[in-house]
Parts: structure tokens; sequence; C-alpha cells
């Protein structure tokens, strides 16, 4: 059986080379990882510069089936010329199961060390950018290719590139715009942090930020929150003169208490961290919301004074601040 496969796909007949690559898609791993030495990656690269879906759907599934699981074949891959292929099918396929496949392929193949730089180098984190943030995306989509541009910015000289292209605004846009308790929250979440904690900066000029950011500490996911206090840290301890009062005046406080109580642990840690960054900003606060912060300031202090003295005293008293800032 293997034989044959192989023998298909190698033979240049396209309608051999689908019945293969269905074929292929079908063997266990072992067979798969032993077909891959017999330069069966370049046949199945050429079907997918077809402009026939279906021939594009079945190599997807068949080189999909290569690389899963193998860093070897990964790179192969890569080295075989693949990325730019998969650019072409991003911007030019309609079939939406297609563009699925060619995401979750890029997100497998960016999950190997050894290619993220090569990736890079391509036009796909540009393309991954404008991508994540058009409708006619579906939400799988989206997540992996969020997904794949977290796999190549865990490269430092990568990050400037993702920045270049838009990501913190286009994820921005995300978590504004899509429940903020799912799962693409939590990716574009997650990634905005990645690069907040290269650039602290890359988002002090956009337009309504913070304000996004403290939806999320209200409204998301666990996870969700402890991305986005990691962000607003992240921005707080960048310039804290110039952005405490910024994020004091979205009203951050009620929600930041809440996950200083019941936050995963990452997430309490730097909540109380952030608490603390923003005591003493009464100067920085609109007219309006000085007796809040006075509240605040003054349960602080009480903190300070019994927090550590009097078991159960901290989350008493941070509990009345949630419940009067909230008022």
């Amino acid at each position: 059986m293997e034989e044959v496969v192989v023998e298909s796909l190698l033979s240049g007949n396209r309608e051999a080379q689908i019945e293969a690559a269905i074929e292929l898609s079908n063997l266990s791993r072992k067979q798969r990882q032993k077909m891959s030495e017999k330069e069966i990656i370049s046949p199945l690269l050429s079907m997918l510069q077809s402009k026939d879906s279906i021939t594009r759907e079945v190599s997807l599934s068949a080189l999909l089936s290569l690389a899963f699981g193998s860093e070897r074949n990964k790179v192969r891959i890569v080295k075989s010329g693949a990325i730019p292929m998969l650019l072409e099918i991003l911007q030019s396929e309609t079939k939406m199961v297609v563009v699925e496949m060619t995401m979750a392929f890029l997100l497998i193949l960016s999950s190997c060390n050894k290619n993220k730089v090569k990736i890079a180098s391509t036009r796909l984190i540009q393309l991954l950018v404008g991508l994540i943030g058009m409708d006619r995306l579906t939400i799988q989509a989206k997540v992996d290719g969020i997904a794949t541009l977290h796999n190549l910015s865990t490269l430092h000289q990568i990050v400037p590139l993702v920045i270049a292209s838009g990501a913190p605004y286009a994820l921005l846009q995300i978590i504004n715009f899509c429940d903020k308790s799912s799962e693409l929250a939590e990716k574009a979440a997650a990634l905005l942090e990645n690069i907040i904690s290269h650039s602290p900066e890359s988002i002090s000029s956009i337009s309504g930020a913070i304000g996004v950011l403290v939806e999320a500490i209200e409204e998301g996911s666990a996870h969700c929150k402890e991305h986005a206090v990691g962000i607003l840290l992240g921005v707080c301890n960048y310039d804290r003169e110039t952005n405490r009062g910024m994020i004091l005046r979205e009203g951050v406080m009620p929600g930041l208490l809440q996950v200083s109580v019941d936050g995963t642990r990452r997430a309490k840690d730097m909540a109380r961290e952030l608490l603390l960054l923003l005591r003493d900003c009464s100067e920085y606060v609109i007219k309006n919301k000085q007796s809040k912060i006075e509240i605040f300031e003054q349960i602080m202090r009480d903190i300070d004074q019994e927090g550590e003295r009097i078991p159960g005293t901290m989350l008493k008293l941070v509990e009345e601040m949630i419940s009067k800032l909230s008022t």
C-alpha cells in the first residue's frame, strides 16, 4: 500500500495524486513518517499550487498529517518552499475549509523553532495581522492565525516585525468586539501581553486601548483577565506617572480588586502589584471621581496596617472597597 501511494504521488497524474493524498492521510503515523523519506513532500506542495479547491484541500490534509508530531518534516516542508504557496492560498482561496486548514498548517509549521526566522522573513506576518481582523474569517481561523503570530513572537527579533505590521491595534479591536470570555479574546490578550512585555510603549498611542483592557478585566474569562492585568501592569511599570492616571480614569479599580481576590494565581499577584502602583494618585484623577480615590487610599492604608495582623482582614477590606467603588 505504501509503495502504491508513493508511486501515485510521484507519477504526475493529478487524479492519481489526489487519491494517493487521501490515502496518505488515512495511514498510521509510523507509515507516514516512513513515507516522508521518499520525496513525497514536493509533489504534495505542487498540488497546493492548483486553482482547484479540492486538490488544495486533500494536499493540505496530507501535509498536515506529515507535519503533525514531526519537527523534521516541519523543517523539510518549509525548506521546500511551502510558505509562499500558503500565502497565495490565503489571498485567493474562497472555500473557507481550505483557509481554515491553511491557518492550522501555518500554526503547526510555526511551532518549530527552526522555521520561525524563515517564516517571518516572508510577508506572512503582515498578511495574518490583516486577516485576523476580517469578518469573513471564521473564529477558528482567527484563533489559529493569532496563535501563529504568538509562536513567531517568542523570538525577540521577530516582535518588532509583529508590532510594525499593526498587531497591537488589530488585537485590541478583536478584544473590544468579540466575546471577552471566548478563546479568541484569550488568544488575542495573550499575544498582546507578550508584545507589551517587549515593547510596553506599543499601545500608548492607540486611542481607547486602556478602556478595552479594563473591560476585559471586568468581563473576560479568568485567563483573559490575567493577560489584561499583565498588559496594564507592563504599561504602568513602563511610565507610571503618565499611565496610572489614564488607567484610573477608565474605572479599573472594581475589576482589578476582584481579580486580586479570585483571579488565577498569577493574576492575583499582578493585580496586587498594579494596585500598589496605582496608589497615591488623586492628583491624576478628574474631580468627580475624587471621592472614590479617597475611599481607595483609605482602605489601602487599612490593609497595610491590619491586613497582615488580623486573619481574613484583607479579603474583608477588599470586598468593602469593591462595594464602595461600584456604587
